[in-house]
């Protein structure tokens, strides 16, 4: 394999340092930037031009889906990986749409980044084993006819935003403070979205907001 030059997003930089010491000691591999926020990144591939990206997808100032979308646009040439703690297959779905070639969780092993690597440089799509068990089991698990009958429960623009908050993985604190609200009134927000959804966890609201079109990540 030739060399592959390689661009490292993410805004923790536990994780750029720890990709950097699993990619490093390979010879074949060339780590030539990092990046913080997905505006940063965007602007790093354009000057850099790397054969591939490993792409955060919660970063600040522009999220990784929509880093990957441009990127592929402007330089389809080059190949990224979703590099994520987000199991759902929403969010698979956002970034192969996008462009991306592969999804990788942040706890894979050095063997499945290696793989990942090999399998998108040759022209073929990588997901790590526990992401495809997950759709799998996503799919087995959907009723159609049960999902039709699915009705879009009324929400307001303000909690929508919230949802959408809540998508990127922010705090409630970080929500108040992005949208000058109190942490008060986001958690008066977040109790009645839940309840009116009829939904106990993020992955169940997640969902359901992907289901509805709530999360637009284009």
């Amino acid at each position: 394999m030739d060399i592959v030059r390689i661009l490292i997003a993410d805004d923790h930089q536990l994780i750029l340092n720890g990709i950097s010491d699993i990619l490093r000691p390979i010879k074949q591999y060339k780590i030539i930037g990092r990046a913080n926020n997905g505006k940063e990144v965007v602007e790093k591939a354009l000057l850099l031009v790397p054969d591939l990206i490993f792409m955060d997808i919660s970063m600040p100032i522009m999220n990784g889906i929509e880093a990957t979308q441009i990127i592929s646009q402007k330089l389809p040439s080059i190949k990224i990986i979703g590099l994520t703690q987000h199991e759902e297959s929403e969010y698979v779905k956002q970034m192969l749409k996008s462009g991306a070639s592969g999804y990788l969780l942040k706890n894979s092993k050095k063997e499945e980044f290696i793989e990942a690597i090999e399998s998108v440089m040759s022209g073929k799509r990588y997901l790590s084993k526990q992401i495809s068990d997950q759709m799998i089991n996503d799919i087995f698990a959907t009723n159609p006819d049960e999902k039709s009958k699915q009705k879009e429960v009324p929400l307001t623009r303000r909690e929508k935003e919230i949802i959408k908050k809540i998508a990127d993985e922010l705090s409630n604190q970080e929500i108040a403070d992005d949208l000058f609200i109190s942490l008060r009134t986001v958690e008066t927000h977040r109790r009645n979205i839940m309840q009116k959804l009829k939904v106990k966890s993020v992955v169940s609201l997640i969902k359901y907001a992907s289901q509805h079109n709530i999360i637009d990540f284009n």
